[in-house]
């Protein structure tokens, strides 16, 4: 097998190696920012070979961008992102998830606790085959999407005073009658306060 011929970027006019110069400085995605790299030292003379050993890419690579950069010029340089994977788990589902997050579990007959987890809500959810499986991180994701956010509980105790009830509305009464008396004016409340 034959020693491949060199590869070199097309002739490059000043303006646009000021471009290069200027977007591997200045780029903040890091795919645009390498290719800006290779094609400005293939301009710059740089042979393939050297250019790997520089940036710690391979050849085919090197050889690909300079190519493209040949054909469609500083198109070439923007990333085509292809958006990921494909959702999993359709529109109508997440509605339904939201939907049932948005509920108590005892409205689901769960007694054994008062609120969703993350943890929780997954595995109702499997049990009632809305989905087949789903991660915490997924549910989460669905979750903001829909804007559903819930609170815990929150716990109250309980007063052990038996004349908790009687005391309690006593101060609400006087709480009542403070009320209607600072509606005619603040200076007869402050006397009232300080007489009784």
């Amino acid at each position: 097998m034959g020693r491949r011929p060199s590869v070199f970027v097309r002739p490059v006019a000043v303006d646009e190696g000021r471009k290069l110069q200027r977007i591997s400085r200045s780029a903040r995605d890091p795919v645009k920012l390498r290719r800006a790299i290779v094609v400005l030292m293939s301009a710059q003379g740089q042979t393939v070979k050297d250019i790997t050993t520089l940036m710690q890419v391979g050849e085919d690579y090197v050889r690909e961008v300079i190519h493209a950069f040949n054909e469609r010029g500083f198109d070439a340089l923007d990333p085509k992102w292809s958006g990921g994977r494909p959702k999993t788990i359709s529109d109508e589902v997440r509605e339904h998830i939201c939907l049932i997050a948005r509920t108590s579990p005892t409205d689901w007959k769960i007694t054994a606790f008062s609120t969703w987890s993350l943890a929780k809500l997954a595995e109702h959810l499997v049990r009632q085959n809305v989905t087949t499986s789903i991660s915490r991180e997924t549910l989460r994701r669905i979750l903001r999407e829909g804007k559903v956010s819930w609170k815990t509980t929150t716990t109250w105790k309980a007063s052990t005073d038996p004349e908790f009830i009687a005391k309690m509305h006593r101060v609400l009464a006087l709480y009542d009658t403070l009320m209607r008396i600072s509606d005619f004016g603040s200076d007869r409340a402050c006397v009232f306060v300080m007489a009784g």
